[in-house]
C-alpha cells in the first residue's frame, strides 16, 4: 500500500502538509495526539519523515478499541520519541475512514518515511504490539528495555545495589513494570534482606502479583525460607547413601543442595525420587520440581533440561 484511497477508489498521493487548528500538528512535540482529516497529512504523513507514525482509528463505542489503546499509549511513551501516535475517532472522520478502507475496529496503520508501512486490525498481545514498534524502530529496543538490559547485567555480575538503582529508575517511568518490580525483589534477596523483600511484596497490587515475573520471585522466596531449614547437606547426602529409599532424606538433601546454589544437582536428587516413587508425600517431589523450574525460570537451560528429565520419567 502506497498511497491514501480517495472514496472511489482511486489512489491520490498526499504529499503537502494541510493547514489545521492552531496547535493540532504533531510539531507541537506531544508523542500522542488526536487528528482529524484536515490535519491528517501534517500529523502522520509529514511527520512520519522524522518518526514513524501510528495511527489508532477507534471510536467511543467500539469496547476492543479501549482494550488496544491504553497498551498502545503505553508503549509509545515507553519508547520515548523513537515512535509517535495519532488517534483518529472515526465517528468524526467517515471520509478518511473509508479513504484508508477501514471496514471494522480497532484498525491500526503505521507510517514511515511518508508511506504506509505496516497495518494490522483488532487486539493483538502487548508482545506483538511489541514486534510491530520493533519493525518501525529498528529492533534497538526501548529505552526501558535497554535500561532493564542493563540492570540484569549488573545483578549478573553481582552488583545488585547499582542494578536496584536502575530497577527503581525504570519504575519512575513505568509503575506497573512487573520486569522491574521482580528486578528489585531479586536485589533485596541478593543482599539477604528477605524481610524487605516479603515487605516490599505485601506492599504491591494483587494484578502485579499475578504477573509471571513476580510469581516466579514469590516461588523462590518460599524456597529460600525451605532451604533454611532443610538441615545440613552433607548429613543428609549420608543418610540418602545409607538408605537410598529414604525419601524424605533425598527431599531435604535437595532443598538443601538448592539452598547452596546447586538447583541442577537438586533437580536430579528430586527426579530421583519420582523414578523411585511418583506419588510420595502427595507428589511433593513433582511439586518441588515445579517450584524451581517457576523460581529459575521457565527459558533456563537447567529448567528446560530438568522438564525434559521429569518428563522422561513421568511419561515413560
Amino acid at each position: 500500500m502506497t498511497a491514501i484511497l480517495d472514496g472511489d477508489g482511486t489512489e491520490a498521493e498526499i504529499t503537502q502538509p494541510v493547514s489545521g487548528p492552531a496547535g493540532g500538528a504533531a510539531g507541537d512535540g506531544g508523542l500522542i495526539i488526536e487528528s482529524d482529516t484536515e490535519r491528517f497529512a501534517e500529523d502522520v504523513i509529514n511527520a512520519s519523515a522524522q518518526v514513524p507514525v501510528i495511527v489508532d482509528f477507534w471510536a467511543p463505542w467500539c469496547e476492543p478499541c479501549k482494550q488496544l489503546t491504553p497498551i498502545l499509549e503505553k508503549l509509545v511513551t515507553e519508547y520515548g520519541g523513537q515512535v509517535k501516535l495519532v488517534k483518529v475517532n472515526i465517528d468524526d472522520n467517515q471520509a478518511l475512514a473509508q479513504q484508508l478502507r477501514v471496514q471494522s475496529i480497532p484498525m491500526v496503520y503505521a507510517f514511515k518515511d511518508g508511506r504506509p508501512a505496516d497495518a494490522f486490525n483488532g487486539v493483538i498481545p502487548e508482545s506483538q504490539l511489541r514486534q510491530f514498534i520493533e519493525k518501525l524502530t529498528g529492533g534497538a529496543g526501548s529505552p526501558i528495555d535497554q535500561a532493564m538490559e542493563q540492570a540484569n547485567g549488573l545483578m549478573a555480575a553481582g552488583d545488585p545495589t547499582t542494578a536496584s538503582a536502575i530497577f527503581n529508575q525504570i519504575l519512575a517511568q513505568d509503575s506497573l513494570n512487573a520486569d522491574a518490580h521482580a528486578g528489585i525483589l531479586k536485589c533485596l534477596m541478593a543482599e539477604g534482606e528477605m524481610d524487605q523483600a516479603r515487605n516490599y511484596l505485601a506492599g504491591l497490587t494483587e494484578e502485579l502479583l499475578t504477573t509471571q515475573p513476580i510469581s516466579a520471585v514469590q516461588t523462590a522466596l518460599e524456597l529460600e525460607e525451605q532451604t533454611a531449614d532443610s538441615g545440613e547437606a552433607d548429613e543428609l547426602k549420608a543418610a540418602v547413601e545409607a538408605n537410598p529409599d529414604d525419601h524424605q532424606a533425598r527431599y531435604d538433601y535437595a532443598l538443601a543442595l538448592y539452598g547452596g546454589g546447586q538447583a541442577e544437582t537438586a533437580i536430579e536428587e528430586l527426579v530421583e525420587i519420582l523414578k523411585r516413587n511418583q506419588s510420595w508425600n502427595e507428589d511433593a517431589a513433582k511439586a518441588q520440581l515445579l517450584k524451581i523450574f517457576e523460581a529459575l525460570g521457565h527459558a533456563d537451560p537447567i529448567t528446560v533440561e530438568g522438564r525434559r528429565k521429569m518428563s522422561a520419567v513421568l511419561f515413560s
